[in-house]
């Protein structure tokens, strides 16, 4: 396959269409452009051109979890989906918490080529909330780690969380808090309100979310700190990040495809597919949330892709692991969540899903604008191509999706990573041609 790429008649965010050219590491053209002589050509006809995607919140599993998905299988998963670079969460085993987890994490990214993987450190030694990890060491690291959460669990310590953002100030790092007062959510299985009284489920409160957003951004505030507010399900959240906002506070926030599109109603089957955390909540906070998203009180989709084995999800309901594979899914959910229900343009979608992002964590050659010079990361997506969602469009080595024979518009048809594709006609390219072009772009010369 050629080094230089020409895709034709494509729609970009803005409307207008083009031709783009990928040749050397950068994006050489845009335009009508008539001559470029041994290109690889690909017909993008009715198809949008985005920056390639951007997920600030993924579970790789590896390492410690490969049953359920490895660096390589989750940025399979990731280029199926259209994206280009992925954020990997600390909580892995061992957890990275060390300068050694995350620059293990970082070089089998860099490996396998696929997308580009940044590292999530954690916050807390052992994701246990008692004594900060060596966050300046990973920061120092040649993972270069700007992004700190505990996810999966609440930095819920207000002297640790005070102190946590104190520190990362020095190297311009941020604190992504998984924001659940733990006290207020023992044993809880779903969303508090009349139908886990019906189902005789332990009820999740939003007040537990709420007010744990509510302590740390004043505590971001008092501080003079950077705060990102993990997976917002409540209309009440996005009430306080509003008024934190409009205090000045650099609070940013991010929402899930599945909060954006899923509601409770779906656990009256005690399907564990939709088991989740924060669980599925009203359709008033999904109101809320689309709404949100789109006026910029809410930044960024983020996907909390966390994949499971078989055996964890097929249980009954009380016994399940909480969470989804959405990196597949994504692109499509946000189109239907707010593409079609008019609220946002293909423009915007670029930026909460690509450019705000990158900006966030900090990751350079990413999130840019489809335009001369800029680097080659681009996804293309067919808006019309509407169908069921099945397992053929999973790429990853979990199938724990809540969108299983329900219909999605739109579908990933090409992502490119690094002037190279890494997902073409419906397909993940073959391993051995995607880390070949990956040492390519790095300049590593092969024998």
């Amino acid at each position: 396959m050629s080094e230089r790429f020409l895709i034709t008649g494509a729609t970009l965010p803005g409307g207008e269409r083009a031709d783009i050219l990928l040749d050397g590491g950068i994006i050489a053209g845009v335009g009508s452009i008539a001559d470029a002589s041994g290109a690889t050509v690909v017909d993008a006809a009715g198809l949008i051109a985005l920056p390639g995607l951007v997920d600030l919140h993924t579970h790789l599993r590896e390492p410690g979890y490969e049953q359920s998905e490895t660096v390589l299988t989750g940025t399979q998963a990731a280029a199926a989906g259209g994206f280009t670079a992925v954020f990997a969460m600390a909580n892995t085993f061992p957890v990275a918490d060390t300068a050694g987890v995350v620059e293990q994490e970082a070089s089998l990214g860099r490996t396998a080529g696929y997308a580009t993987v940044q590292p999530i450190g954690a916050v807390t030694v052992g994701l246990k909330g008692e004594q900060l990890a060596e966050l300046g060491a990973m920061a120092r690291s040649r993972a270069n780690v700007r992004v700190f959460s505990d996810d999966g669990f609440c930095v819920s310590d207000p002297l640790l969380m005070r102190r946590a953002l104190e520190y990362v100030k020095a190297f311009d790092g941020v604190i992504a808090q998984h924001a659940q007062e733990p006290r207020l959510t023992e044993g809880a299985q779903m969303n508090e309100g009349a139908l886990s009284g019906e189902l005789g489920l332990t009820g999740w409160p939003a007040v537990a979310e709420e007010s744990i957003i509510a302590r740390d951004v004043l505590l971001a505030e008092h501080v003079g700190s950077r705060l990102h507010v993990c997976h917002v399900s409540t209309a009440g959240s996005v009430e306080v990040i509003r008024w934190a906002k409009a205090r000045g506070i650099d609070v940013t926030a991010e929402v899930t495809p599945h909060h954006l599109l899923l509601t409770e109603d779906l656990i009256a089957g005690y399907d564990p597919r939709f088991k989740v955390n924060p669980p599925l909540r009203r359709a008033e906070d999904v109101e809320a949330l689309r709404a949100a998203l789109a006026d910029g009180t809410i930044d960024i989709v983020a996907t909390d892709h966390a994949p499971h084995p078989v055996e964890a999800k097929e249980s009954e309901w009380q016994a399940a692991a909480n969470g989804m594979v959405g990196l597949e899914s994504a692109l499509a959910v946000v189109h239907a969540a707010v593409v079609e229900t008019g609220l946002m343009n293909w423009a915007d979608v670029a930026r909460v899903m690509s450019s705000a992002p990158a900006r966030i964590g900090r990751l350079h050659g990413h999130g840019e604008s489809v335009a001369v010079g800029a680097a080659p990361e681009l996804t293309l997506y067919d808006p019309a191509a509407a169908s069921e969602f099945d397992l053929d469009r999973l790429a990853g080595r979990s199938t724990n999706s809540p969108y299983l024979g329900r219909r999605l518009p739109g579908r990933v048809v090409a992502t490119f990573h690094g002037g190279y594709p890494t997902f073409l006609d419906g397909a993940v390219r073959p391993l051995d041609e995607v880390a070949r072009n990956a040492a390519s772009a790095l300049g590593v010369v092969h024998g």
